[in-house]
């Protein structure tokens, strides 16, 4: 677990960049429950990162805005009981979010038409349904 945080390829995050706040889980616990501060939040300063080029830094800034606090992202984990576990899960949460955010945008759709053979499918299947119905009408009227 120490060490530097491998987020996708070459992109490495050094572990002096990591931030690691611990604090006492909420929720129901057992004899040691008012001592272990298992809960762990797990910070990593985007703007004086030196682990993403430019081109990464504003891709993340872009699509991290809403999660950045004055450049830093911040990461919580409580769900586990020992600290250890929590401190691989926010681990995996940070490096799972920077993989997503770091990744290069999908290739533009290129516009395609819908082949004969679909549309006279469509169609004759249109034709069809609108022949069941017509013989499904009353014809009283």
């Amino acid at each position: 677990m120490p060490g530097p945080l491998k987020v996708r390829g070459s992109v490495v995050i050094p572990e002096a960049e990591l931030y690691w706040r611990f604090s006492r889980s909420s929720g129901p616990g057992g004899q040691s429950v008012n001592t272990a501060d298992s809960r762990v939040e797990l910070s990593w300063d985007l703007e004086a990162s030196s682990a993403l080029g430019p081109v990464m830094k504003e891709r993340a800034r872009e699509r991290l805005a809403g999660r950045l606090v004055d450049g830093v992202v911040t990461v919580a984990a409580s769900e586990h009981r020992s600290q250890y576990r929590n401190r691989l899960a926010a681990e995996e949460r940070l490096a799972a979010l920077l993989s997503e955010a770091i990744a290069p945008p999908p290739r533009p759709r290129r516009p395609t038409r819908p082949s004969r053979g679909s549309v006279e499918r469509r169609l004759s299947e249109k034709a069809r349904r609108s022949q069941t119905k017509r013989l499904r009408r009353n014809n009283d009227d």
